[in-house]
């Protein structure tokens, strides 16, 4: 099935198949990072969500699965992934009035995404900085797993921007580099700021963390005690299951 430049696309389901989305069978795919990052968010009726970098809208799907009275914007570089963003949001009929795509860059947003103008703003950040490893050969995949344009502070930079005062920011990223998303916080008004690790298995070093400030506060950093993804044999512990399945919150702790 051909989708746009991306070429060849398949179609996936999430959260138990409670929602639908179509993917390029190469390259940049979904998996289990924007169902967390989505089930991290506590926005409520009405309030506006950005996903900034939103691929084919599987976070802001996701969030919408859980809180379908939520008004979110995805803002995507890639034409094609923008495409399929548009297409997978008419797929999930039930939700698509409240979530709109807009093709552009993070860095330097179009219009219609105004700076101070979300409650919210969840976001994926490419993983990986240039120069280190081997860049993926897929175009859509190496955009979305290695920094080309800015660096992860311009990336954060640019998320804090779009935050309407006491907004609430929300990052999922690699484990390894979270000093250096902590220092792109730091000189930002960013307040209240939680990290909650991913642990693939009990023992195990996390792979990767959620992290949520808010714009404006003055609350005290607080380390949580994440949650475990995987039994030792593999299969999915039942926290991680309620999640990935169920369409269970995370629970910050209040």
């Amino acid at each position: 099935m051909p989708g746009d430049d991306v070429g060849i696309v398949t179609e996936d389901r999430l959260i138990g198949g409670r929602v639908r989305i179509c993917q390029p069978s190469k390259g940049y795919r979904a998996a289990i990072d924007p169902v967390f990052l989505a089930a991290a968010v506590t926005a409520n009726a009405g309030e506006t969500v950005l996903d900034l970098g939103c691929g084919v809208g599987a976070a802001g799907l996701c969030l919408l699965a859980r809180q379908p009275l939520a008004r979110v914007t995805g803002l995507e570089l890639q034409a094609g992934m923008a495409a399929l963003a548009r297409r997978n949001a008419l797929a999930n009929g039930h939700v698509a009035d409240n979530f709109r795509i807009v093709e552009g860059s993070a860095l330097s947003p179009p219009p219609e995404v105004a700076a101070g103008g979300f409650g919210h703003v969840m976001t994926n950040p490419p993983f990986q900085p240039p120069g280190r490893g081997t860049a993926p050969p897929e175009g859509s995949k190496a955009l979305a797993h290695v920094e080309s344009a800015g660096d992860l502070s311009a990336w954060i930079k640019a998320a804090v921007r779009l935050l309407a005062p006491k907004g609430r920011l929300w990052v999922i990223h690699r484990a390894d580099r979270l000093g250096e998303l902590l220092a792109a916080f730091s000189g930002r008004g960013l307040g209240e700021v939680r990290v909650l690790p991913l642990w693939p298995k009990p023992g195990r070093p996390s792979g990767r963390v959620i992290v949520a400030a808010r714009k404006g506060s003055r609350t005290p950093f607080a380390l949580l005690p994440g949650l475990v993804l995987h039994r030792d044999d593999g299969t999915f512990t039942p926290a991680a299951e309620a999640v990935l399945r169920d369409a269970a919150s995370i629970d910050w702790g209040g």
